[in-house]
């Protein structure tokens, strides 16, 4: 009994260690490529960046947060009911796993609760 309660004691561990690992990760590139334009508490910037703290578009359809990483945006959106026009060049240039870390440290941050985003799933779009 003690073998198996230590083995699913280990198990969680490093789920935990490995989820951990992945926001660290995209911490990092959070803070080099959008920290400037959404501010390091993901507030954004009033009618040009939309905020990523407590966001419908984080936490809503991954597909489309996926796809504004790598195609850009050039359009005004609604988020939270408020209207943006700022530009986002499009970073593309991440590689899939990159672009996976720091979307889910997005939407596990900024008082945002949504599943990780794997990298598989970005793959998948850059295709398309």
């Amino acid at each position: 009994m003690k073998k198996i309660f230590v083995i699913v004691l280990l198990s969680i561990s490093y789920i935990s260690f490995g989820q951990k690992k992945k926001v660290d990760l995209g911490k990092k590139i959070y803070t080099q490529y959008c920290l400037a334009c959404h501010q390091e508490d993901g507030s954004g910037v009033p009618n040009m960046n939309p905020p990523l703290r407590k966001s419908d578009w984080v936490v809503g359809d991954k597909t489309k947060l996926i796809n504004v990483i790598l195609k850009g945006l050039d359009e005004e959106i609604e988020v939270n009911g408020d209207s943006y026009r700022g530009i986002m060049a499009s970073h593309s240039f991440l590689t899939d796993k990159q672009i996976a870390d720091v979307l889910t440290f997005i939407r596990s941050n900024f008082e945002n609760k949504a599943e990780a985003v794997k990298p598989e799933e970005v793959k998948a779009l850059r295709k398309k």
